[in-house]
């Protein structure tokens, strides 16, 4: 949905606000676009976490970067299929739902852990 055509489903030309009751609400309606930016967002959260402990600690290694990749789609996994109870094959099947700001997130996710563990430890 286009930011216009947000914009003419209101009257007078604001934009509704979220209704956050609907991110832990298992009987919700999504379309793909909704839930594809909350899945989006919530990954990325977890990559700019995810950063900032590995780079505190200070771990190091490839390991820990598909410790990241496990954790990050398992969260996401629980939160779409166990808490909003979304049927996979209504959003084109698993892969779709959990491709989600998957590489904006490794993305984010290295350069977080690389920049705390420099800056903390250098």
């Amino acid at each position: 949905m286009s930011m216009k055509d947000r914009k003419s489903s209101n009257e007078n030309g604001h934009l509704s606000p979220f209704n956050f009751g609907k991110l832990v609400d298992p009987h919700a309606s999504w379309d793909m676009d909704q839930l594809g930016d909350v899945l989006h967002w919530i990954r990325q959260i977890v990559a700019v976490l995810c950063g900032l402990i590995w780079g505190a600690i200070p771990l190091v290694g490839g390991i820990w970067i598909l410790i990241f990749l496990v954790l990050s789609s398992a969260i996401i996994y629980c939160y779409y299929a166990m808490m909003l109870k979304v049927d996979e094959e209504d959003f084109g099947g698993r892969g779709a739902l959990l491709q989600e700001g998957l590489f904006a997130s490794i993305t984010l996710f290295l350069l977080t852990w690389t920049l705390v563990y420099s800056l903390g430890h250098f």
